[in-house]
């Protein structure tokens, strides 16, 4: 009688699958995280402060942008300007303590930023910053 070898030998662990399982999840987290960069997306060139400090990220700060051909965007979508303290009352969700930052072009007109900060009073926002630079 003879003897097969294959059922002598080792059973053995292969890799292959666990290397293309664990590169799908990578790939899978990277693509589902959002990476948001709101300095280098948006064409604002913030004015410089001598007393300017990196802010720390706050995950439910509201960020207004005011570009230079006067237009308004809340948390990235554009606003008219009529519409602004109503999406600001909205974007807060009823809670007055929501910091705001306020991130006005270098060159924006003063009469814009200042349409901002009426729309924040009339929704009830009172934690204003102001974005700038450091130096």
């Amino acid at each position: 009688m003879r003897i097969r070898d294959d059922e002598l030998a080792e059973p053995e662990f292969s890799m292959a699958p666990l290397i293309d399982i664990v590169f799908q999840l990578l790939i899978f987290f990277m693509v589902s995280t959002t990476y948001s960069k709101q300095e280098k997306e948006l064409g604002i060139e913030l004015p410089n402060a001598a007393s300017a400090r990196t802010p720390e990220a706050l995950p439910d700060e509201i960020v207004v942008n005011v570009f230079r051909d006067g237009r308004i965007s809340v948390l990235g979508r554009d606003v008219p300007r009529d519409a602004l303290a109503a999406a600001l009352t909205e974007a807060a969700h009823a809670r007055v303590d929501v910091p705001v930052t306020i991130r006005g072009d270098r060159l924006v007109h003063h009469e814009d930023v200042v349409a901002v900060m009426d729309a924040c009073g009339l929704a009830g926002l009172t934690n204003l910053t102001v974005g700038t630079l450091d130096g």
